[in-house]
């Protein structure tokens, strides 16, 4: 996980050259004219061993909401907030005009970390605008030119104590994940506590009711909702003991089709999103019952699989449906058909806006969790897949039989399996579920992601293709017989 780094300031003062610069790229259009960036743009930084995420803003300019440049200072502004650094140029030709220190304050308040840099720093006439520079209130300036390259060693320093602060955080909020398992390990899932509470993500397309169902659950109106789809822009995290268990509860950016995502800064907030589910134990995947399992949210609960993550599907705004129980049929047998990875994972139905079904959605994420969290001894394992073999041999591809001897549980979170064959690649898939879709129905580890890997056993016989330099005892008689 990198930090994420906004640059900004007015417009013409360099911030599309600097961008290109440490993304190694001509990727921002460049030109004399103020303005040419109207959106923002996002690329992979790098100066020396540092890596980042850069993003390049349209100049901030004193203009009313309904203008063109009042809607692209509002952008600028969110991605102002969005960015965990911000580095605020200005011009030093041109000194600190009204408009700077107009800015200044503004980010201020909208983002702790501000770097200050003077750009078009070279030559001795820069030397003034250095000096009152220190009046924005934002520290030492760093002299720099992003045409020429000067000033990066010193936005290096500046950036690193956040780097290092960055990946502390983030080390800190990472969940506990393919935990090695041994045979001495015990079968409890770890216990949530204040310290390491479990860490939930609420994910799901726009306006489906994510803040009103954290809202819901915390017992006030902490978080911006309204009828509007989109509301939300970035990745917000509460802490709540609910049913007496400590959890930490991301509310997402709404995430929509590509197709759909029209403003960068949306683009954002989707890939904010996805940082949310990386970050988490439990998804809740939360849909509208009116558009339910639309493409956009198949590919979310598809995500949280491939991330390894528990999946609990919830379906909201259920106080609308008069028709309870037909829906209710056709929901279970519309996810048992487009979602065949997550066979078994909790279906719940509740009203974000009345809280009915709040209990049940926790039950099912405790549930979920203790699955994610499933033990099973070598023994048991190795006893099911005898009863396995027996049931259903592996195919015997290009007349190669292949043997299967041994299992056993490598991991947990989620729960991981090795088994020794022969012949591991030719293996079809088919029988790889065939082995997975019985381990949770005998062991009872519905939805969870199981993962199944397959490792070569090697050949039992330490004689075979072993070449002796001595003659053996045979061909000694021969030879002696001969003679």
């Amino acid at each position: 996980m990198t930090f994420t780094l906004a640059i900004v300031g007015r417009p013409n003062v360099g911030k599309s050259t600097l961008f290109n610069r440490l993304v190694g790229k001509k990727l921002a259009l460049v030109d004399d004219q103020p303005g040419v960036t109207r959106d923002l743009r996002e690329g992979e930084g790098r100066i020396a061993d540092l890596r980042f995420t850069v993003i390049d803003s349209a100049g901030l300019e004193e203009a009313t909401d309904d203008s063109l440049q009042g809607r692209m200072r509002r952008l600028t502004e969110r991605a102002v907030e969005m960015a965990d650094v911000c580095l605020f140029m200005i011009d030093a030709r041109a000194g600190v005009l009204p408009a700077d220190e107009v800015f200044a304050d503004i980010l201020r308040k909208k983002n702790a970390n501000v770097i200050l840099a003077a750009n078009k720093g070279e030559g001795k006439a820069a030397d003034a605008t250095i000096l009152e520079a220190y009046a924005l209130g934002l520290g030492e300036p760093i002299r720099m030119s992003a045409e020429h390259g000067e000033g990066m060693g010193e936005l290096m320093d500046a950036l690193r104590p956040i780097a290092e602060a960055h990946e502390e955080k983030a080390a800190a909020d990472a969940p506990e994940i393919d935990v090695d398992v041994g045979e001495d390990d015990e079968d409890a899932p770890r216990i949530p506590t204040r310290a390491k509470p479990l860490q939930i993500a609420v994910v799901g397309r726009p306006n489906a009711g994510k803040s009103t169902l954290i809202n819901k659950i915390i017992g006030e109106e902490r978080l911006l909702t309204g009828p509007e789809a989109g509301i939300t822009r970035d990745a917000i995290s509460v802490l709540q003991d609910w049913g007496g268990v400590p959890m930490r509860i991301f509310d997402t950016a709404g995430m929509r089709k590509k197709a759909k995502v029209q403003e960068k800064l949306e683009k954002l907030s989707v890939s904010d999103g996805l940082r949310a589910v990386k970050f988490a134990e439990v998804v809740v995947v939360l849909l509208d019952v009116e558009i339910p399992f639309e493409q956009q949210d198949l590919r979310i609960a598809d995500l949280a699989e491939r991330e390894g993550r528990a999946v609990v599907v919830a379906i909201n705004k259920w106080d609308v449906e008069d028709e309870k129980q037909t829906k209710l049929k056709e929901l279970r047998e519309s996810f048992e058909r487009l979602l065949p990875q997550l066979r078994g994972a909790p279906l719940v139905t509740v009203s974000a806006k009345t809280g009915k079904g709040l209990d049940r959605l926790q039950q099912a994420i405790m549930r979920a969790h203790e699955v994610w969290n499933r033990r099973i001894s070598t023994a048991q394992l190795n006893r099911w897949l005898t009863g396995m073999l027996e049931q259903h041999p592996p195919p015997a591809p290009g007349g190669k039989r292949i043997k299967m001897r041994y299992m056993t549980q490598v991991k947990t979170r989620p729960p991981a399996f090795v088994v020794m064959t022969s012949h591991p690649d030719l293996m079809p898939e088919s029988y790889k579920r065939y082995l997975v879709n019985g381990l949770r129905v005998d062991f009872d580890m519905p939805g969870t992601p199981i993962r199944l890997y397959l490792r070569d056993q090697g050949d039992k016989n330490p004689y075979k293709d072993k070449k002796s330099s001595q003659p053996s005892r045979l061909s000694k008689h021969l030879k002696k017989g001969s003679s």
